[in-house]
């Protein structure tokens, strides 16, 4: 009835209208950036949720990425077992984050970001100069913060002994 030929080529069109009524019913496969989940894997400490970041992360503005990777590779740098992986990991992460602060010095959430890490860091790390500049800076611009970024802030207060929510 058919040969091969056409066989072959009505089974590749059939895979192929398949296909594209996965992608669209599924839709985008790509995530876009959202600060709320992004400080909702800082916080979980889930490495799987900080490697599913990084790769959100990816597809962001470059001004922003650096900044975020920066503070996903020191927390990442945390959460492993061999401390020749986390030095890495927290090298890494710091070149990223002081140098998206090196490009743009106002960007108050960095600023909250290595106040974070700075607070938790581990002394041999000797990663503490910043603290109190960063903790000016954050309580000075708090209010011109996005709303997830003001929500993070007053969450992370609850853990820290350096910013407290009567600071607000």
């Amino acid at each position: 009835m058919f040969d091969t030929v056409t066989m072959r080529g009505i089974i590749f069109f059939i895979g192929g209208v398949l296909l594209t009524a996965s992608h669209i019913i599924a839709g985008p496969l790509q995530q876009k950036f959202e600060k709320a989940t992004f400080y909702s894997v800082m916080k979980s400490g889930d490495l799987t949720a900080i490697d599913n970041e990084m790769a959100v992360l990816n597809d962001a503005p470059a001004a922003e990425r650096e900044g975020y990777i920066g503070a996903l590779l020191m927390k990442k740098a945390d959460l492993q077992r061999k401390a020749k992986d986390k030095l890495k990991f927290f090298k890494e992460g710091r070149i990223k984050l002081e140098t998206a602060l090196m490009a743009d010095n106002t960007n108050t959430e960095f600023h909250f970001l290595r106040l974070a890490i700075e607070e938790h860091a581990p002394r041999i790390v000797k990663y503490r100069a910043d603290i109190e500049k960063d903790k000016a800076l954050v309580i000075k611009n708090f209010k011109n913060q996005p709303p997830a970024v003001q929500h993070a802030i007053l969450d992370y207060c609850s853990n820290s002994k350096v910013l407290h929510k009567e600071d607000f």
